[in-house]
């Protein structure tokens, strides 16, 4: 279970970076709705988010699997 210590710190650090991820997509998609003038960054942000979420669930899937080998 000590290995485990730090995968675990890790994708708390990465859940909370993902809640961050969801309000900053939020933002981008409020200025994308109201059809602001160059959206390029908006779209941007979103493909970050989208990243930084992908890798959360990844990550966090890969760590409770190997939780679940040590039970």
């Amino acid at each position: 279970m000590i290995r485990l210590k730090s995968p675990i710190k890790f994708s708390i650090s990465l859940g909370a970076a993902s809640l961050l991820a969801g309000i900053f997509a939020h933002l981008a998609l409020i200025d994308i709705y109201h059809g602001e003038g160059d959206l390029s960054l908006e779209w941007n942000v979103l493909r970050v988010c989208a990243l930084v979420l992908a890798v959360f669930m990844g990550y966090t899937l890969i760590t409770l699997r190997d939780i679940l080998k040590t039970l």
